[in-house]
């Protein structure tokens, strides 16, 4: 068992640290664990009303269980607890923190859905799962939080923004979840280009974010 709770949790934690070390002021341990273990929790919601879609044979096409089984329903909850818990809370005062705390949402139930996976198909699969899955929800949460923070900062685009933060990362997340779905053989060939492609625009909404940051505090000082 502690096997199945290391290799699960790990890739979340590591990329956990990750994001977190690159917020030029870092954010409260408690709030950013508290945000984690929501992640964590959504989980259970949200394989009870998969499984009523499945029961209820209202996911049959691969269109549907890519886009609205698992992307909608994921990606809309994580949203929804960013919004009702984030978002209007003091610590929450940078446009980085936005990514920050999106990260801790999604790697929270990533790590979850992780260590339940590997308990039922075994631990071969941990490594691809720490650079697919696992990674896949981070860097969806990195640009769903780039807008969250953008909406939090400028009030001028917010309902935009807002809009944004939720439907970028269900659009990358369902067609993540297509491209297992439909492609039976080679799917590396489609896999990787899209996840470096994933990689290269989180890691570019970072270094924005981060720069938003600096040119206020240089205004403010």
């Amino acid at each position: 068992m502690l096997a199945f709770l290391t290799a699960g949790i790990a890739p979340a934690l590591a990329l956990m640290a990750f994001f977190y070390l690159k917020d030029q002021y870092a954010e409260p341990l408690i709030l950013m664990c508290k945000t984690f273990l929501l992640g964590a929790l959504l989980v259970f919601p949200i394989m009870f009303i998969q499984y009523g879609l499945t029961v209820e044979n209202l996911a049959e096409s691969s269109i549907v269980q890519s886009f609205v089984q698992s992307a909608l329903i994921e990606e809309f909850f994580k949203w929804f607890i960013f919004i009702y818990v984030v978002f209007h809370h003091t610590e929450f005062d940078s446009h980085y923190d936005g990514i920050v705390y999106a990260v801790a949402i999604s790697l929270g139930f990533a790590a979850v859905e992780n260590i339940l996976y590997l308990m039922i198909n075994g631990l071969e699969f941990a490594v691809i799962r720490a650079l697919f899955p696992v990674s896949s929800h981070a860097l969806f949460a990195v640009i769903a939080g780039y807008h969250l923070g953008k909406a939090k900062m400028n009030r001028r685009h917010k309902h935009w923004n807002l809009l944004l933060a939720f439907m970028l990362p269900f659009l990358l997340h369902g067609t993540y979840n297509f491209i297992l779905a439909t492609v039976t053989s080679d799917w590396l060939i489609l896999l990787i280009p899209f996840m470096i492609g994933l990689w290269w625009t989180a890691l570019h909404r970072m270094k924005k974010a981060n720069k938003y940051v600096l040119y206020h505090t240089e205004i403010e000082a």
